[in-house]
């Protein structure tokens, strides 16, 4: 197994910045990844933040997360060329061990109002998501991988999306980012033991995994039942350091392991001084489950034979239905209309399965559809 570094998600964010800084000065931190793509309301990176990426990128501990691709948008849209474009600029400004993106497509007409959602797993996105794939690592020329998704609209979809990624990834050889407090959401919204849901991955695909935390939700739709949501807004509860416990040993190419919190999670000592202990924690785990003699990888996660893609794919009928979906969750006025909606949609009797959809996740999905349209 390669060495596993211990690493913190730390952007442009006052919070986290102060978060991160105690363990920064005690030099603990072996890597960092930064969301390149978050800062498009930021008119000038401040020089000491570019000089902290490039004291991690010289020392090849820099990895880049991305979040506005939208990966599976049935419609090439001009903002994914410029994001494509500014990937490419900031690669040749820093030097990222490995670019990731999120898994899904954003919901919403303007790029950065929108919240990354499931899609069919059908024969048209595998082709979408692996064109996509394709103009990432011709962007970037290193390593590619894709983050497993915390939400899911049915038992079916949870069941498929490890086989998915796989065969997502196989053109770029590219790699997972094992998130387990997204793995956390699934287990408990569908009711799934871990042995189960961990035989349906790749774990050999495996090369970063995140920790976190999240929130639970009461669902109306479902009474009595709570969902657990991927806010990352919260301390990493003890459960998902018992998953990268079980998890850490049976990924052998994993590299890094990283501690993620939303800025506005940390926005007290006491939040931080959490974040603080968890990263402790997280170093022990890694420290007890690493090998006792580590050595490299022999897995680069780089392409072995590389045919950059063709003409854009897109979709026209994906499009529509991505739309339409949009739509209804982010205006149905309740949770029945939304289901009306859907009903005598494009979307009913098609690949989408939303005749499988649980009640509570669709409810879910309007939330989360709703809040991002606000941000």
């Amino acid at each position: 197994m390669p060495e596993i570094l211990p690493a913190v998600a730390c952007n442009l964010d006052n919070n986290i910045l102060a978060a991160c800084l105690p363990l920064m000065e005690e030099s603990r931190i072996a890597a960092i990844e930064w969301s390149f793509d978050a800062l498009f309301k930021v008119k000038q990176v401040p020089p000491w933040f570019q000089e902290l990426l490039t004291a991690f990128s010289n020392e090849q501990r820099l990895i880049g997360h991305g979040v506005f691709f939208s990966l599976f948008s049935a419609k090439w849209r001009q903002e994914q060329e410029d994001w494509l474009r500014h990937l490419q600029q900031t690669c040749t400004a820093f030097r990222f061990d490995h670019i990731t993106e999120h898994f899904g497509f954003m919901t919403g007409k303007d790029f950065h109002h929108g919240a990354p959602l499931n899609i069919p797993y059908t024969p048209a996105t595998l082709a979408i998501g692996r064109d996509r794939l394709k103009r990432i690592y011709e962007a970037c020329q290193c390593p590619v991988g894709l983050e497993n998704l915390a939400f899911s609209y049915s038992l079916e979809e949870v069941k498929r999306h490890g086989e998915f990624l796989e065969q997502l990834l196989v053109p770029v050889n590219g790699f997972i980012i094992l998130d387990l407090h997204n793995l956390y959401c699934q287990l408990h919204n569908f009711d799934l033991a871990l042995e189960d849901i961990l035989a349906l991955y790749p774990l050999d695909r495996v090369r970063e995994i995140h920790i976190s935390g999240g929130s639970w939700d009461s669902s109306r739709a479902d009474p009595g039942r709570s969902v657990r949501r991927d806010t990352h807004d919260d301390a990493v509860p003890q459960e998902v350091f018992r998953l990268l416990e079980a998890v850490i040993t049976r990924c052998p190419h994993l590299k890094y392991v990283v501690l993620e919190q939303l800025g506005n999670g940390l926005a007290t000592e006491e939040s931080r001084q959490c974040f603080y202990n968890d990263f402790g924690v997280m170093e022990i785990i890694i420290r007890e489950k690493s090998p006792a003699a580590a050595g490299p990888s022999f897995q680069s996660f780089l392409p072995t034979s590389f045919s950059p893609p063709g003409p854009v794919l897109e979709d026209e009928m994906l499009y529509r239905q991505q739309l339409e979906l949009s739509g209804i969750l982010e205006t149905a006025p309740s949770y029945a209309a939304a289901i009306r909606r859907l009903n005598s949609s494009s979307l009913a009797h098609s690949g989408w399965e939303i005749e499988r959809w649980a009640p509570y996740m669709i409810e879910t999905a309007m939330k989360i559809a709703r809040k991002w349209k606000r941000k």
